[in-house]
């Protein structure tokens, strides 16, 4: 069984459009077994956080396809 990490992005959002972008990629991951087990995507405070077993660069490049500017990532655990 594959590890699961817990990931933070620090992503420029300045709408719900934005954010609703991040939102549909990170849950078409996530129905399609991508490795993407749960996600929030919080406009307010401009962050990513996801949990599953995907590695960070995939997630990285699934979250920069919506054309957000990613200004940081990290993995929490």
């Amino acid at each position: 069984m594959a590890e699961v990490h817990k990931y933070k992005f620090d992503v420029k959002m300045t709408c719900g459009g934005c954010s609703g972008a991040v939102t549909r990629v990170l849950n078409k991951a996530k129905t399609e077994n991508q490795g993407v087990d749960e996600f929030e995507v919080s406009l307010e405070k401009q962050e990513v956080l996801v949990t599953g077993s995907i590695p960070y660069d995939e997630l990285l490049a699934k979250i920069q396809k919506t054309g957000k500017e990613v200004r940081s990532g990290s993995t929490l655990e």
